[in-house]
């Protein structure tokens, strides 16, 4: 059996393989996957369903083909016709060759032949795709015993050789562990561990980081890359995060409505985009490096049961003309050799210098000559500057006051929330404690937003949770406008709750799908004892941006954007001072999360509201918070206001997490230095002792013995370093070396 050491000093020095035979001009490696006019239709009649229609790239041995766009615009499907795992009643026509062979429309055992050997596939939720009730390992191995001639042992080592490839600590204990026993991230790499087991030529990667911690998603791509390494594989990843592939992939398609309407490199299509769609979701990603709000792009896309004449993207393009609607543009070359783009007005775009345009509400730009288009031109993020640090207040709003002289509106201190750990079904006992949050303490002021952020099982929401309990808290005190929740009865609880309101993540989870909009946002009002809800309900509406016509439906007929503006607005519906936003925007796309962002910054600027606003994604922090708790296994690491911490994080936990958050700037992104935490978050029932962080802190490898005990036995207290900037690091004034 081959190991992976030998592998690669094969595929080294093997034509057509890896990234240093691509770059040999003088023997260009062909095609290893070429996929031609692809279309997939569901349904037939009125009614069909066109998902794909003519989807074409080729991808070369070594080389990363990123594929982007929003949900909807038949990404995955495109994936899965590929692979041949689309439904029977799927009408799928086009070419599909792998080294030149035709595999579309292959009979099942030529294309199980096919599959898990010469090409494999990453799925997206790694937990649905590993057999529940079969050990890890046993599931690589039998991989490897489907392509290859093994034994039952052999095939048992490569898969523990495996794993530890893919950085799974202590990998032959490990694999005879089942997938509900790993972490997320975990099971995303034994994923990848099954897809590269039989050294395939290509891989597809469908949303593989969706999800995920962005430490983790640093992880998971840092496996990627050394399996594209080894194994010489081109990869085709399909994501909506424009970072991930502005520094891990070679080319880029952009789809949308079901067919690409950009592609080229990664410089070409993120720095001078022709089509305005391009340019458009540039301008909406939140980037942790600028400090320009993201622009949305208005509207949705198109239903492709129902795709508009001519351009799809017309209905939302700022630069669409009349003959936009007459027919679908053509993917034609535009600029550099390579670049293609689906747009008639793309040679104008080109004229004026190729920069991003800002994508705003049609009508905001005159669009007839290409000097009307020039002069929309806006600088290489896509929109317009902000001064940094200048709090922005739509409609000349008058900033509030210093924060010292605003009232406190959330007080937290000393929260203790454990949890026993119990075994046994009759006989319960104990047998450990959960720590799941340990004495945090933080405030929320008005007109203030405060983020928690952190990896997953950090404590944020457990946190969150116990806010809204308005109850006595296990220890520490919890203070809701002034009223210790410890005090509160039951009518007091009540009158606080008109205060006190919460936006959910996933408003499909937390609308009622049986009532109407109307019925939805009226209930607080009835409920508080409004007899009349109507007029309210319309205004609400309207404050969010929907139209009040619409109360009559179900929250079923909107799409995810509108659904959380639904939500936002039942929230709103009291009047509240206080209002807490649980990933409010981490289930939506990148166009419509601009949206939802611009609204709750509006509305707190105009309604005076404070937020505490629990997040995993650092860029979305930074264009919403005043300030930001960073958390870590049920402590805060650090606090302070986002420009301090942004510019000059103290704990080396706050330096991981900002330096693995992807930046949607080819050049930016290569040139940054990531740190890679080793390992998982450690169990918040046996945590370690003195600084929870030691075990992944890159700060502490660095330190001498005696440095070293006092993180081992001292737990360090979250200490004031600046003015409104604390972190709980015993040598913080020393993160900056790593």
């Amino acid at each position: 059996m081959k190991g992976y050491g030998g592998l690669r000093a094969e595929s080294a020095g093997r034509p057509g393989t890896g990234r240093a035979a691509r770059d040999d001009p003088a023997e260009p490696p062909g095609p290893v996957l070429e996929v031609t006019d692809l279309h997939v239709t569901f349904g037939a009649g009125a009614g069909a369903v066109r998902a794909v229609r003519g989807v074409s790239y080729a991808v070369r041995p070594g080389e990363v083909l990123g594929v982007v766009g929003e949900s909807g615009s038949g990404k995955s499907v495109t994936s899965l016709a590929v692979m041949g795992l689309l439904p029977p009643h799927a009408r799928v026509t086009g070419s599909v060759r792998l080294h030149g062979r035709e595999i579309l429309g292959a009979d099942e055992k030529t294309l199980s032949a096919v599959r898990g050997g010469t090409i494999s596939m990453v799925f997206q939720d790694p937990l649905s795709a590993l057999t529940p009730v079969y050990r890890v390992g046993d599931q690589i191995a039998e991989a490897v015993r489907i392509h290859r001639r093994v034994s039952r042992r052999d095939a048992a080592r490569r898969a523990v050789e495996l794993l530890d490839l893919v950085g799974i600590p202590d990998a032959a204990r490990r694999a005879r562990a089942f997938p509900h026993e790993f972490s997320g991230g975990m099971r995303q790499r034994v994923m990848i561990a099954m897809a590269i087991a039989n050294d395939p030529d290509v891989l597809l990667c469908d949303e593989p980081t969706t999800a995920l911690d962005v430490t983790v998603q640093a992880q998971v791509l840092e496996v990627l890359r050394r399996a594209r390494r080894e194994t010489g594989a081109a990869i085709v990843l399909i994501t909506h995060d424009l970072g991930v592939v502005a520094g891990f992939a070679d080319r880029v398609m952009v789809m949308y409505a079901g067919r690409p309407v950009e592609a080229g490199t990664v410089d070409d299509v993120y720095l001078r985009p022709r089509m305005p769609y391009t340019a458009g979701l540039l301008a909406a990603v939140p980037r942790l490096d600028a400090a320009e709000r993201p622009v949305p792009i208005e509207g949705a896309p198109p239903s492709p049961a129902a795709l508009p004449p001519g351009c799809p993207f017309e209905p939302r393009c700022p630069l669409a003309v009349p003959a936009c609607s007459a027919a679908e543009p053509a993917l034609e070359p535009v600029g550099s050799p390579g670049h293609l783009a689906a747009c008639i007005r793309a040679e104008e775009i080109e004229a004026a210098g190729g920069a991003p345009l800002a994508v705003r509400p049609p009508g905001a730009l005159p669009a007839e000559t290409g000097a009307e288009v020039a002069a929309g031109v806006l600088p290489a993020s896509g929109v317009p500057p902000v001064a940094a640090g200048v709090p922005e207040e739509p409609g000349g709003r008058a900033a509030p006051p210093p924060r010292r002289d605003r009232e406190v509106v959330l007080a937290v201190d000393g929260l203790v929330r454990h949890y026993p750990l119990t075994k046994g079904t009759l006989l319960r006992r104990r047998i450990g404690t959960v720590q799941a949050v340990d004495g945090v303490s933080f405030d929320v002021r008005e007109r203030e937003t405060l983020a928690l952020v952190g990896e997953s099982g950090c404590g944020k929401t457990t946190t969150l949770m116990e806010i809204l309990r308005l109850a006595r808290p296990q220890r520490g005190t919890v203070t809701v406008l002034g009223r210790d929740t410890a005090a509160l009865g039951a009518r007091d609880r009540m009158a606080i709750r008109r205060d006190l309101q919460v936006v959910f993540q996933d408003p499909m989870a937390s609308l009622d799908p049986r009532m109407t909009v109307y019925d939805i946002v009226a209930e607080p009002l009835r409920t508080h004892g409004v007899r009349r809800p109507g007029p309210r309900v319309r205004e609400l509406l309207r404050l969010v941006g929907l139209e009040p016509g619409h109360a009559a439906r179900h929250p079923q007929d909107f799409s995810g954007g509108q659904r959380q503006r639904v939500g936002i607005a039942r929230a709103l519906a009291l009047e509240p001072r206080l209002v807490v936003l649980d990933e409010p925007v981490s289930a939506l796309d990148v166009s419509i999360r601009a949206g939802v962002l611009d609204l709750l910054a509006d509305l707190k600027a105009r309604l005076g509201l404070s937020y505490l606003f629990v997040a995993h994604d650092l860029a979305v922090v930074r264009h919403l918070a005043d300030r930001v708790a960073v958390m870590y296994l049920g402590v805060i690491a650090e606090i302070g206001r986002v420009e301090r911490v942004y510019a000059a994080p103290l704990h080396p936990y706050t330096r991981a997490l900002l330096s693995a958050v992807p930046v949607p700037d080819p050049g930016a992104e290569r040139s940054r230095r990531h740190i890679l935490l080793e390992g998982d978050l450690p169990s918040p029932a046996d945590p370690p002792s003195g600084c929870r962080f030691r075990t992944r802190c890159p700060l502490f490898r660095m330190l001498n013995g005696a440095e070293q005990a006092r993180c081992v036995g001292e737990r360090p207290p979250l200490r004031m370093l600046d003015d409104d900037h604390a972190a709980s690091c015993h040598f913080a004034e020393r993160s900056g070396a790593i």
